[in-house]
């Protein structure tokens, strides 16, 4: 593993988890707090040997004690959170090439270029405008089959400089053609010249975008959950009732 993006990934981690760099190398099960969560909070991470379980300090202590002795397995099946995300780097030994067979015009956008793809829909996941209009995308590469953008993987800013979240996004009817892989890989080598570290995520549920990240040479590097019940994001809100009451003091 390239030591500098374990570093920056680190960083990022770090930042995300209010914890430090010997935590997130070491055994323990880490309980932080995120004294920035305007609502209940709890996020659990798997990096190496630990466990990071990040919360609001309102439920701090009332989760601290019901996750103590419990195992990683234990802990993610958690029941107050749901969802989990795999996350992927570049495998920095990995050289080969995506060879596809592509009848379509590609390009690179960057930046204020950007701006020309605001209103598109059904890219949720490569590229992402504000209510206002800005975009945290900072770049794409853009796959067009006669003028209709079919295609795009883009690029998104995080919290540590330097360390840019990938997503792609394929239309239905171009899909199982290697057309996402073709747009990752591309998108990571150019990021990459530019001194700029990518990461891939990937839902541990969608075994499609996880092939993406294989094929493109990209290897798991750390799991976070999803969400909490406790925030009213769940979908199951109407059959919870008032779990969340036993545990926001």
């Amino acid at each position: 593993m390239n030591v500098l993006i374990k570093n920056k990934i680190e960083e990022l981690l770090s930042k995300e988890f209010y914890c430090g760099s010997e935590e997130l190398n070491g055994t323990a099960t880490v309980f932080s707090v995120n004294f920035n969560a305007k609502l209940p909070y709890i996020k659990i991470l798997a990096y190496r040997n630990c466990v990071v379980v990040c919360t609001s300090k309102d439920l701090h202590d009332n989760i601290r004690v019901l996750s103590q002795h419990k195992n990683r397995d234990e802990i993610f099946e958690l029941p107050l959170v749901y969802g989990q995300t795999i996350h992927y780097v570049p495998d920095d030994s990995d050289t080969k090439d995506v060879f596809v067979s592509l009848n379509y015009e590609c390009e690179y956008l960057f930046y204020r270029d950007i701006l020309s793809l605001a209103g598109l829909t059904g890219f949720e996941n490569s590229l992402a405008f504000d209510e206002n209009g800005p975009t945290s995308t900072k770049t794409v590469f853009i796959a067009r089959d006669k003028n209709r953008i079919i295609g795009i993987a883009g690029a998104a800013e995080s919290s540590v400089n330097g360390v840019w979240e990938i997503g792609v996004d394929v239309m239905e009817q171009y899909r199982n053609a290697q057309l996402g892989t073709y747009l990752v890989k591309g998108l990571t080598k150019k990021l990459l010249s530019q001194n700029i570290i990518p990461f891939y995520s990937a839902s541990i549920t969608n075994i499609g975008s996880q092939m993406v990240a294989s094929r493109c040479g990209y290897i798991p590097f750390w799991i976070d959950t999803y969400g909490t019940i406790l925030d009213g994001s769940s979908i199951y809100n109407d059959i919870i009732g008032d779990l969340s009451s036993k545990f926001i003091k």
